[in-house]
C-alpha cells in the first residue's frame, strides 16, 4: 500500500467520509505547498497537547492551566438539578449554542448498536451511574444521614433506530438509581424529525424538542 492509499484509509475513518472524498483530501494536500502540510501536522500534534477531557462530563476542552474539569462543570451558576446525556461533543456544542438549556452535560461516548453483546465497553454507562450518584445525592448532614434532592435527566440522542435503542438501554440501566433518588428521566420530544442527527439541528428545532420532552 503506497502513501496515497495509506492517507486515504486514514481519512476514510473520519465521520461521514467515504472513499472518493477521502482521496480528494489526499490530492488536495499534494497540491498545496510544503508549509501547508507542515502547519497542519503541527496543529494536529498541538491538539493533543492543548486539549484535555473533562473528568466530570468527558467533554474535550482547551486547557488554560491544569484544570481537570471544563468551564461548564466548573461554573457555579449552572443548573445542577438537570443533567443532559448526549452521544458526542458535537451534540453538546449544538445544544450549547442554541442557548435553550442551562444545566449540566454528560457525553456517553457513542450510541448502543441494536445487536451488541458487550454494550458496556462501547459507552460510559458505569461512569454515568457514578456521576448521577455524586450529583443528585445531597451530602451527609451533621447527623450522618443523606437525602436526595430530585432533579431531571434528559436523554438527548439522535432520532434514529440506534438512538431509540440507546434511549431504552440507558433508561433500563438507570432505572434503579433514578427511582431511588427521585429523579425524573425524560427524552427529547416533538421537534426532531426521524433520522435527524442532533448536531445538525437548528436552534428552533432544539428549542421545541426540549420544550416538548417527555
Amino acid at each position: 500500500m503506497d502513501i496515497i492509499e495509506k492517507l486515504t484509509e486514514i481519512f476514510k475513518e473520519f465521520p461521514g467520509i467515504g472513499e472518493r472524498q477521502a482521496r480528494r483530501f489526499v490530492y488536495f494536500l499534494m497540491s498545496r505547498n510544503p508549509s501547508y502540510g507542515e502547519n497542519l501536522s503541527n496543529l494536529i500534534l498541538d491538539l493533543k497537547k492543548e486539549v484535555a477531557q473533562c473528568k466530570e462530563c468527558y467533554r474535550f476542552f482547551i486547557l488554560a492551566k491544569n484544570e481537570k474539569v471544563c468551564d461548564i462543570c466548573a461554573n457555579p451558576n449552572i443548573d445542577s438539578s438537570t443533567l443532559m446525556i448526549v452521544e458526542k461533543d458535537s451534540d453538546l456544542e449544538s445544544i450549547k449554542k442554541s442557548r435553550v438549556y442551562h444545566g449540566k452535560y454528560f457525553i456517553l461516548g457513542g450510541l448502543v448498536p441494536i445487536v451488541e453483546k458487550n454494550t458496556k465497553s462501547r459507552i460510559r454507562i458505569e461512569e454515568l451511574k457514578e456521576k448521577i450518584k455524586r450529583d443528585f445525592l445531597k451530602p451527609a448532614s451533621t447527623r450522618g444521614d443523606s437525602s436526595t434532592r430530585g432533579g431531571e435527566i434528559i436523554l438527548a440522542f439522535s432520532i434514529s433506530p440506534q438512538g431509540d435503542h440507546t434511549d431504552f438501554y440507558v433508561r433500563e440501566q438507570l432505572k434503579n438509581i433514578t427511582e431511588k433518588l427521585n429523579i425524573k428521566i425524560s427524552s427529547l420530544g416533538k421537534g426532531l424529525s426521524t433520522g435527524t442527527e442532533l448536531e445538525y439541528s437548528d436552534n428552533d428545532t432544539l428549542k421545541n424538542a426540549l420544550k416538548n420532552r417527555q
